[in-house]
């Protein structure tokens, strides 16, 4: 039987889901391993070193480098205050006096007898690593982190923008090709991952944001009110830091597209149900999709849970057509011809016979399809 792989969005009901949470710095790990957390536990804590910052306390005072210990008020290792007097002169006329002060909070770092100078670390910053997922701790990485699993429904999306998130699904459309106005988002979808249908505007992103939703997930978002929201254009790097709310999963792609019939129905069937979502992108070298993962309320057998992996093409397969033309197209390959094939632009490239719901077929370069994977 023929066969080919492609890259692909994963849309499931059953899969079983690892994520790696690692601190950047090395830290403490809260939990054990077997150990159920929800997404938003604290699962492991390190502390980043503060900011430096510098006192030319031989410039401020007029005094040789060599002699700065005569006049230092504070020594190594000693909190300050900001503004607190740390090192001064002690003339005859107590006018003349010059001091030399504290620009921040923090502790004495070092005092240099060869610059002059004070260093003053400010206090460290706390980093906690949530779970991210409802799940069980399958692994600790000693002072790392830790690896999360959980069963249950896993989407991808094809491009998205914005960090982690979690909340109940909220689906506000009847049909996939629905497009909303901004009066339909209501303050009762605060803190919740929102299904839109089809294209979302930027007037009504503006309106989930002021109403603090957590995820809009819709089918198409112009790039022109994208570049608006972010203020600059994206390029082929990876998203995910932007500080954005709600965070913005694009199902299809750029424009008014309806999400995929198969995204729509599996989302749907989870309304009311906590999931955490991911807008995070990357295009290029190791692809890097947008997710929503609806862990299973009940553990569901091994036998019936997939893993995450590569997507191969058969007969039968439902596919996206990700290139003019006829992009955005969903339709199921019904044959997936042997050698290569010269199409209208007169290249000779390997291909598919795709068949769409309304019975009509088209012969479409494999590099210009993706598999939905259900």
């Amino acid at each position: 039987m023929a066969h080919a792989y492609t890259p692909g969005l994963r849309v499931t009901e059953r899969a079983k889901v690892r994520k790696e949470r690692l601190l950047p710095i090395a830290g403490k790990v809260l939990v054990q391993a077997g150990a159920r957390v929800r997404a938003e536990d604290v699962v492991a804590r390190a502390e980043l070193p503060g900011d430096v910052a510098t006192v030319n306390v031989v410039n401020i005072l007029g005094i040789p480098a060599a002699e700065i210990g005569q006049y230092m008020l504070k020594k190594g290792g000693d909190a300050v205050a900001r503004d607190e007097v740390i090192a001064e002169t002690r003339p005859f006329i107590k006018w003349f006096k010059s001091v030399a002060r504290a620009p921040v909070d923090g502790t004495i770092e070092s005092i240099s007898s060869i610059t002059g100078q004070v260093l003053i670390r400010t206090a460290p910053r706390p980093v906690e690593l949530t779970a991210y997922l409802d799940g069980t701790v399958a692994e600790v990485i000693e002072r790392e982190g830790v690896v999360i699993e959980t069963h249950g429904a896993f989407v991808q999306g094809i491009f998205g923008v914005g960090g982690e998130t979690y909340g109940e699904i909220a689906v506000i459309v009847e049909r996939p090709d629905a497009v909303i106005t901004a009066d339909r988002l209501t303050p009762d979808l605060k803190g919740k991952l929102v299904v839109a249908g089809s294209l979302v505007t930027s007037e009504v992103y503006e309106r989930a944001s002021a109403l603090g939703i957590a995820a809009l997930v819709c089918g198409g978002f112009h790039d022109r009110a994208l570049r608006r929201l972010l203020g600059y254009d994206l390029g082929v790097a990876l998203t995910g830091h932007e500080d954005i709310q709600p965070i913005l999963i694009i199902t299809e792609g750029f424009g008014p597209i309806a999400m995929a019939d198969a995204t729509f129905a599996l989302l749907k069937a989870h309304a009311g149900q906590r999931a955490s979502a991911n807008g995070a992108t990357q295009i290029r070298a190791g692809v890097l999709r947008p997710e929503i993962i609806i862990p299973a309320a009940k553990a569901v057998a091994d036998e019936v849970l997939a893993d995450i992996a590569m997507v191969g093409l058969t007969a039968g397969s439902s596919v996206r057509i990700i290139r003019e033309p006829g992009f955005g197209r969903i339709g199921v390959i019904k044959s997936l011809p042997a050698g290569v094939v010269e199409i209208e632009s007169e290249s000779s490239v390997r291909v598919a016979e795709v068949q769409f719901p309304d019975g009509a077929t088209a012969t479409v370069p494999r590099a210009n399809l993706e598999a939905i994977e259900t």
